[in-house]
Parts: structure tokens; sequence; C-alpha cells
């Protein structure tokens, strides 16, 4: 058993280096894999291998059509330019076995080679004679190998005299190793009683993977929250390269990825919140966390346990197992990042966020944010006071325990960023993959340079997407048949770089991206104490030039619920923002209906005017929206609507369709911009002693 996990562990090793540590930038040696997805068709033999060897002044060249049923090509030519004559001893035309062509065999194909100054490219070119059905005919080919990606991947592409039409034969190829994972499909069933301990191997499994390369991915259900799981994936294989090999059980998934795990922790069904203290564990001792009928498939891979927690935590409270977790672990545990596992509870949890936890070694916990849960409130404050400045919350609050505002207000006052959700998936491997090397990130802003911006006397609408870019209509129906506004989460940036890059790519011309919320990463200003909020900010306008975002929302509810509580937000607050970003065109303000607004310099702050609810009738939501226009009867009026993220913009549009001709929809930035130049709104702040004034 030694020597296997001795074995083992050396062959994770030297994928590991081969993944890290790649031949030189400019070094075509070695062997090199189709990307299938990415490559020209091959008919018959299916696939094609290369290899190279470099010599001095020379390099031999190895094509492998296929794999057990398959034609090889080797080639050894000078790189000085010389040509090279040499015997063709196969009749096979292997770039289209379909294809009635034929090689002479006796005949010669006479090459040449030279590499680029920079050595990233090869071309050769090969002139031979083609035999078809009216006899011989000669063409060329140019052969031409070239690399990017640090020597990583390279491109083949294959131009032949003859073929003068049609999509060009190009072949995408990359070293072993590289790009390579797996990947696992999971079913809708986070029961304990059901597969949650599957599921739950499996998170912690891939957080453990993925500590310092992408190499697991898992794919959630199709009604998972974020609903781009499916979609990321099939970018990251057709435009980013990745090949993924499917698992299909935990035998499997420990066997392919055993190089990545040294121990097991065993959570008992009894007492749920074992679970998540074995997240904690789990990153601290890579360890897989296991329940009791899974231990088998743990130890059958030669995996000892680190920790049993099965009967230890039996008739204690929340409180008193997160302060045994506290005690023991807290002190190795990550100070930047920190898991708030709650979001469903009893007998469900979702744990998709876990996989990233466990790679960064964090404290994972669903504590309750409310003041008067006295003891789990305490040790909350506790943790949070010890965590860094402007740390990472990850996950969400327990939907049993606190309310959203609660949570965000408790983190919001140590200066910490709330990330959610407990359901955010695969962040352990979209971390780990960067936006393409030249990459920009390119809004579609509508301002024109010198264009004149005056507003009709008309109603104008904008409208803008809750709760950001994942959880959001993006993949529904409808979307860039009206200008339209997303919430970019703008630590993406970083946090998920190459997820960015999908979003961006993706974006038609009538969507706009806008920065969220409040800070980087979501918190609630108010609650922030003043000394760390221009800090917050700072971070805030950093994130915003690199995603060219020009227009930033605020959302603060510190003191109390959507509507009876008071959203708005004190001039201080609202001078910091105008102070911090001074590269804004305008801010917004709420998720409901809110009530603070200014302008200075041309640059409104403007609150929402209107929430679309889900389960509002289109009538309705058509007769509210006239009543406001009639309420609010100076013109222009500008009514900036926030839409839940559950409805798609067909039905939006449908709505915004039956208004009139009164109405007029328009792309954010031009709505800033008009509301800046003629506001009609009244300018309101919320004062120091909490009441509204104007």
């Amino acid at each position: 058993m030694t020597t296997l996990r001795t074995v083992t562990t050396l062959i994770g090793f030297l994928v590991l280096t081969q993944t890290l540590f790649p031949q030189s930038p400019n070094s075509f040696t070695g062997s090199w894999n189709l990307v299938p997805q990415n490559s020209h068709e091959i008919g018959l033999y299916g696939t094609l291998s290369l290899r190279f060897l470099e010599d001095s002044g020379s390099i031999t060249i190895i094509q492998k059509w296929g794999t057990t049923r398959s034609y090889t090509d080797s080639l050894t030519l000078p790189l000085n330019g010389s040509p090279a004559r040499v015997p063709v001893t196969s009749r096979v035309w292997p770039a289209n076995v379909f294809m009635g062509l034929s090689m002479p065999v006796g005949g010669f194909r006479t090459l040449t080679a030279a590499t680029s100054k920079d050595g990233s490219t090869l071309t050769v070119n090969d002139e031979y004679q083609v035999r078809g059905s009216q006899g011989p005919s000669t063409i060329t080919v140019n052969h031409v190998y070239t690399l990017s990606e640090r020597g990583n991947l390279l491109t083949y592409t294959m131009e032949r005299s003859s073929r003068r039409t049609g999509p060009q034969v190009v072949f995408t190829l990359k070293r072993p190793g590289y790009k390579e994972a797996y990947v696992v499909r999971l079913e809708d069933n986070w029961d304990i009683d059901g597969l949650l301990p599957l599921h739950a191997l499996y998170i912690s499994l891939q957080g453990l993977a993925n500590t310092d390369a992408p190499r697991f991915y898992i794919l959630y259900p199709a009604n998972w929250p974020f609903t781009y799981v499916h979609s990321v994936y099939e970018f990251y294989r057709d435009k980013r390269n990745f090949t993924f090999k499917e698992i299909r059980s935990p035998s499997e998934a420990l066997k392919a990825l055993r190089p990545f795990v040294q121990s097991y922790v065993v959570w008992d069904k009894n007492v749920r919140t074992s679970l998540i203290v074995a997240f904690t564990v789990a990153g601290l001792e890579r360890a897989v966390v296991v329940s009791e009928e899974l231990i088998t498939e743990a130890e059958r891979v030669g995996l000892k346990p680190v920790e049993d927690f099965r009967g230890k935590f039996t008739g204690k409270s929340d409180a008193e197992i997160y302060q045994w977790a506290y005690d023991r672990y807290w002190d190795r545990c990550n100070k930047e990042y920190i898991v708030w596992l709650g979001g469903e509870h009893g007998k469900i949890m979702k744990p998709g966020v876990a996989d990233f936890g466990v790679a960064k070694r964090v404290f994972f916990n669903d504590l309750s944010s409310r003041p008067t849960d006295t003891l789990e409130y305490s040790l909350a404050r506790r943790i949070l006071s010890e965590m860094k400045p402007m740390s990472m919350v990850m996950g969400w609050h327990s939907y049993a325990k606190d309310l959203e505002r609660e949570h965000v207000t408790l983190t919001s006052r140590y200066g910490h960023r709330v990330e959610g959700l407990h359901t955010l998936p695969n962040v352990s491997f979209s971390s780990l993959v960067p936006a393409t090397p030249g990459f920009k990130f390119t809004n579609n802003h509508n301002l024109q340079p010198g264009k004149d911006y005056t507003p009709k006397n008309k109603v104008y609408i904008s409208c803008i997407q809750t709760d950001g870019i994942g959880l959001g209509a993006w993949l529904k129906p409808g979307r860039g048949e009206i200008p339209y506004a997303w919430e970019v989460l703008m630590n993406y940036v970083w946090l998920a770089p190459a997820m960015a890059e999908y979003f961006y790519t993706m974006a038609t011309p009538n969507d706009y991206f806008i920065g969220c919320l409040s800070g980087p990463g979501y918190i609630y200003p108010k609650a922030v104490p003043p000394a760390l909020l221009s800090t917050l900010i700072a971070k805030s306008r950093e994130f915003m030039k690199i995603l060219d975002l020009k227009v930033f929302e605020i959302m603060d509810y510190s003191e109390g619920a959507t509507v009876e509580g008071n959203t708005n937000l004190p001039k201080r607050v609202v001078d910091e923002y105008y102070k911090g970003m001074p590269e804004a065109i305008g801010f917004v303000n709420g998720y409901s209906p809110s009530h603070t607004f200014t302008v200075r310099d041309g640059k409104p702050f403007m609150s929402y005017d209107y929430y679309l609810s889900p389960t509002r009738p289109e009538a309705d939501a058509v007769a509210d929206l006239q009543e406001l226009a009639r309420i609010n009867a100076k013109r222009p009026y500008f009514l900036l609507m926030h839409v839940r993220e559950s409805s798609d913009i067909k039905r939006v549009k449908g709505i915004l369709d039956q208004l009139g001709p009164e109405f007029e929809v328009v792309p954010l930035d031009i709505f800033l911009t008009m509301a800046g130049k003629r506001p009609t709104f009244q300018e309101r702040f919320l004062d120091a002693t909490t009441s509204d004034s104007e």
C-alpha cells in the first residue's frame, strides 16, 4: 500500500509539475494531444497527435492520425530553409481519407522548414504529387505550427494550394496534462438521507484537487440558482481549450484525484452542523468529507481518518459546536476568507461554495447574525473582528436563523464584503482560470462624443436586472432585444476572471454592465465605519476601471426591511461615492423603490422608482408605470426600474411595449446623462436623525 501511495503521489506531482512548469515558451519539443472540439473534423481516424524532437539545426515532426487504427508520418527536416527530399512509402493521404486521393508510392515530397525569429511559429512547406481519378496533380501544402499560452497550446494550420473555399483546416493541440480536468454531474437531491453525503464528498474533493490548478468541475442540476453552470462549462471546453473526463462514481473520483488528498473526516448525519465543521477540517487536513457509509470508499484508496464526529456533538447547540471548532481550528484558518454555509436548513444543505472554502483553508459556520441570538452572535462578532481588513465573507446566512439584512449589516460593521450565495458553484476551479491573454473587458457604452443628449418632454425608462448576472435572466429568452443593464459582481475580475470574460464575450450591443453592490462585494455603506468606507470605495473604483464600468449601484438595508425600513442614504455617504469614483457618470440606489436623489456636475444619483415583482401580472405592471407617470407629471420624467432576476426580458419587453408613445426605453448611460442635464427629481437625503430631508 505504501508503494502504491508513493507511486500515485509521484504521478500527481509529475502532472502538477508539467502543468505549472511547462516547456520553455518557444519550444515545440514533446508530445501534443488534439483538442477535438476546437479542431477540424478528421475522417475515419478521428484524432491527431503530434510529437516534436528538436536537435541542433533540425527538427523531427511525427504526426499520428488515429489511435488503434492509425497512420504515422515522420519527417526530419533541417531548419535553415534548405530543401529535403523525402520518399513516399504509403499511399494514405491522411488529411482526408474519404476523398479519392492517394499518395504516389515511389515518388517524393520536397519540404523546407523554418522557425520565426521568436521561435513561436514553425512553417513547413510541403510539395508533392497526389493522385486523383484523372491522374496525378501537384499541390503545395503549408503546415504552420504556432505556439501560444506560454508554450502549452499549439495551433496547426494546413493550407493547401488545392483548397480555395470553405473553412480553414485548423487543429488545436495541447501538451499532456495542460487544461485537462475531470467533471461530475450531480442530481437534484440535497437531503441528508439522500445524496447530500455523496455530493459533499465530491465538493470537498473538488476543493482539494483545485487548490493550485483547475482539475475538477461540477455540473450542478439544471435548476441550480446560478444558471450558468453548464454554459460556462461549455465555454471552458469550446473557447478555452479544456478537455474533461467524466467521473461517474465516488470510487472513480477518489482514484483519479488521490494525489491531492491525504485523509478523510467523518461527519455525523444525525447532527447537520457536523458537516459544516467537517468542511473546515477538509481544508486544514486535506481531507475528504465522508458520512459513515462512504468510509469504505475512502479507505479503499488508502486514506486514513483524521477526525470522526460520529456522536461527538450529540445534544450540543450550534453555539457550543462552533465554539469547540473555533477553539480547535481557528488559529490555523485563513484570515482573509470565511464561509457562512447557510441557506437551506433542516435535512437540506446546498454547499456549492464549499469547494472554494476548502481550497482556501477557511473556517466554516452558519452562526446567527441576529443580536438576540446572543451566544452565536457574540462568536460571529469575535470571528469577524479577527479577520483581516476587507476580508471576503463567502456563502450566505442561514434562512433558519436570521435575515440577509442582519447578516450584511454585521459583516459591514467590520468593513468586510459579502460574496454570496452558499450555492455559488465551482469557484475553486474558475478562480484558477485566467482571462485569455490580452483580453480587455469592454462595455457597450452608448454615449457618443459631441452628441447632444438633451431630453425631450417624455417619460424615459431604463431597466436594471437584480441580483447580478449569474442569478439573472442572462440565458433566458429576449436578451439583446431591448436596452438592458446588468449588475456585475466585480470580484469576478480576480475571483473568476475567465467567467467575467464569458459574460463580456456573450454581451449584445443592448447589454450594459454596471458595478455593484455598494462596494467591492456586497456591503451596507451606512453600517461601515466611516474610516473604512473610503478604502472600500477605492477598491471598487479599481475594479470599475478594469471592467470598463461607468455606473455604480448602492443598496443599504442596515436600517430595516425593504419597504418598512429606511433604505435612504445620508449625504455623507453619497459624498463618499462622488469623491471616490470621479469617473462615474452616475449612481443608482436601492432594490425596491428608494428615495435618495441628487445631481452634481451633470452626474445624477438616482433611486429606483419601480420594482417589477415576478408575480406582478403584466396588465398591472403596465398600469403601475402609467400611474407613476401621471403622478410624476413634470416632463421629462426619469423612471428607473429594477427587474427581479426571475423575470425574463421577453416579459419585460411585453410590458414596456404596452405603455404608449409617451414612454421611451433608453440605455442606462443615456438615461443618466439626460437626467443629469434636466433633473426633474427633487434632491433628497437621509439626515443624521434618520428621518428624510429634502
